[in-house]
């Protein structure tokens, strides 16, 4: 005898076993009782022989066979089994959402102005970005993928080094020419410093105050000025003319290329302790999309 073929009819008959109902298997499947009902007798009819016992109500609850009920435990774990099936030829597919979880900032800074590349390269791959200051819980809350910035060590997550990072001021064009005589770092006494409130929850990222003392000018009096909580902001405000920033590097380079800011002090140099990091778990690796998306924030990094 061959399989039965009538798939969608095995599972009309194992949801209305299961719930006893046809009403309630047809609102788990998303159809009407009649369609649930219908299906469950071509079933009945390609095998010769009934599934259920039929009561004269309509309300009746449906009790199976008890050749249905030896079938039934099969029946399930091939269903299961099938749901595995998909799953690995899942992982093998580009197609589909994933989920990526970055920073407001580093979004709005780096990866938008970038994202269209990949989405041409990968067209059946549909981003979803999710921006958030704090870290998030992959496994709970579905992420697949996500950009951080740290030391590289985040329990639970493979972490792969995209990008080192520099800190140094900047400010706008406008800024700079209307004020000619800041000219080396202690010049800047008395000039607004834009801070960087986001970065106070990593611990070693430069400050100010440390970029003074590494530039010579431990005097000029860094704790006052400007400060927000947001890196994108940061630099919006600097663009705006409303102090220099201490930028970051990564944030701060399409900025520059497009001469919205200018570098002050490029003698001086301060590397970051902290870098960007392509972060995931270690099951999902197989993931081909994933991989894709991978492989394209490397290429970009290094473009």
């Amino acid at each position: 005898m061959k399989s039965p073929v009538h798939l969608n009819a095995l599972r009309a008959f194992e949801a209305s076993a299961r719930h006893q109902s046809f009403s309630a298997a047809a609102d788990e499947l998303h159809v009407t009782p009649a369609a649930v009902g219908q299906l469950v007798r071509t079933l009945e009819d390609w095998l010769g022989t009934p599934l259920f016992h039929r009561g004269s109500s309509g309300k009746a609850r449906l009790v199976p066979t008890e050749a249905a009920e030896r079938a039934l435990p099969d029946i399930r774990a091939g269903f299961d089994r099938l749901a595995v099936g998909m799953e690995r030829l899942q992982e093998g597919s580009t197609s589909g959402v994933l989920t990526v979880a970055v920073s407001p900032a580093f979004a709005a800074k780096w990866l938008l102005p970038r994202i269209e590349s990949f989405q041409l390269a990968w067209p059946d791959t549909d981003v979803r970005l999710d921006t958030n200051l704090k870290p998030v819980d992959f496994l709970a809350q579905r992420i697949d993928i996500g950009v951080r910035y740290g030391t590289g060590s985040w329990p639970g997550l493979v972490a792969d080094k995209l990008m080192d990072e520099e800190v140094y001021p900047v400010c706008s064009p406008a800024w700079a020419r209307g004020h000619p005589r800041v000219k080396k770092p202690r010049d800047l006494a008395g000039v607004t410093l834009i801070h960087d409130l986001s970065m106070d929850s990593h611990s070693g990222f430069p400050t100010w105050e440390a970029w003074l003392r590494k530039a010579g000018a431990p005097m000029v009096a860094a704790a006052r000025g400007m400060q927000i909580n947001n890196s994108a902001a940061v630099l919006q405000a600097a663009i705006e003319g409303h102090g220099i920033a201490l930028a970051r590097s990564v944030m701060a380079h399409d900025d520059l290329v497009a001469g919205r800011l200018v570098r002050l002090f490029p003698e001086v140099t301060f590397a970051s302790p902290l870098a960007y990091h392509v972060v995931y778990r270690a099951e999902s690796a197989a993931l081909a999309r994933l991989m894709a998306f991978r492989t394209w924030l490397l290429e970009e990094a290094l473009a």
